[in-house]
């Protein structure tokens, strides 16, 4: 007896159905964002102000993400190996970096650009700013910023500071202080990172260092000095200690900064991102290591902040121009 056809036909489109019903579920999978780790390159040493802050930030945009964020510290170079590692990552989603100030000016400054900070990267979100300032040893005759720039200009060659790196906004600004004082010569050494210059300064190898908050356990305990700060207002931790403007030095420097990825990301991608990381912004427990830090909170969307990467762009040229800086 012969099988009636649609019976063989019911079977198939049965299997068929089942098998698409098995495979929408992994379809679905694979179009969710995120399915799987980010990382976020830290262009700075481990146990710093930025990696402290990374972290901190992070664990909150994992919760809202659903995926574990893998932090990865490319140090040295002025913070530029973390934005510079994006030229070779797929723009996926699942790999930003920190983008500093130093972004802006590397290639503006070096023989030969290894980027360009205005068509390389996508900008994702802007975070903050730094709370900068120049500590000594607690056992150094300098008791002011005054007392200091006067010895260094006294005794030409004879001081060493640390910075970060080349190219930073703390190596700039000294330098810039330099010259606003009638053109200290004084010598610059550049470290990977605040653990590094904190103990070259400890051990008595640079006579100052000029970072970010990191230094504010050790000017607390009693182990470091600050002398100055870069802020528009005297820090809420330090109140007794000046700012440069109140110094009579017409500088503020905050080296704001924010996250960033690979060019060519998903608009959508890009979206998730940055609302889940907006949200970790403002999170009770990283507000805290902000404030820790004396640093806030300064948020751009992706569309602001490509504007305020360009305008920092175009500062950041003028006063290299300006300055005659190269590498």
């Amino acid at each position: 007896m012969t099988r009636p056809i649609f019976t063989t036909f019911g079977r198939r489109a049965a299997l068929g159905l089942g098998a698409g019903l098995l495979a929408a579920p992994a379809l679905r999978a694979q179009d969710r964002f995120p399915s799987r780790p980010i990382r976020l390159i830290v262009p700075w040493a481990a146990g710093g102000t930025t990696d402290i802050q990374m972290r901190a930030l992070g664990e909150q945009a994992s919760k809202r993400l659903g995926q574990p964020i893998i932090i990865e510290n490319r140090a040295g170079a002025g913070g530029i190996l973390g934005p510079q590692q994006l030229l070779n990552e797929r723009p996926d989603g699942y790999v930003l970096a920190q983008m500093p100030i130093s972004v802006f000016r590397h290639p503006q400054m070096a023989p030969r650009a290894l980027f360009n900070p205005l068509e390389d990267f996508t900008y994702v979100i802007h975070l903050t700013g730094y709370l900068f300032g120049i500590v000594v040893n607690a056992d150094s005759p300098w008791q002011t910023l005054s007392e200091f720039l006067d010895y260094a200009k006294a005794n030409p060659g004879k001081v060493n500071y640390g910075t970060p790196g080349v190219g930073t906004s703390l190596h700039i600004t000294m330098e810039q202080i330099a010259g606003a004082r009638g053109g200290i010569d004084w010598t610059h050494v550049p470290f990977r990172g605040w653990a590094e210059n904190s103990q070259a300064l400890l051990g008595n190898q640079i006579q100052a260092s000029a970072d970010s908050s990191g230094w504010a356990e050790l000017v607390m305990s009693g182990r470091m000095r600050l002398l100055v700060t870069w802020s528009a207002e005297r820090a809420k931790r330090f109140p007794n200690v000046p700012t440069l403007k109140e110094s009579g030095i017409d500088i503020v420097s905050a080296s704001p900064y924010g996250l960033a990825g690979p060019k060519g990301m998903n608009p959508d991608h890009v979206k998730v991102l940055h609302d889940a990381f907006r949200e970790a912004l403002f999170d009770p427990a990283h507000l805290g290591i902000l404030d820790r830090f004396d640093m806030a909170p300064f948020h751009l969307g992706p569309e602001e902040y490509a504007t305020f990467a360009r305008r920092q762009y175009a500062e950041e040229g003028e006063m290299i121009r300006r300055l005659g800086l190269r590498l």
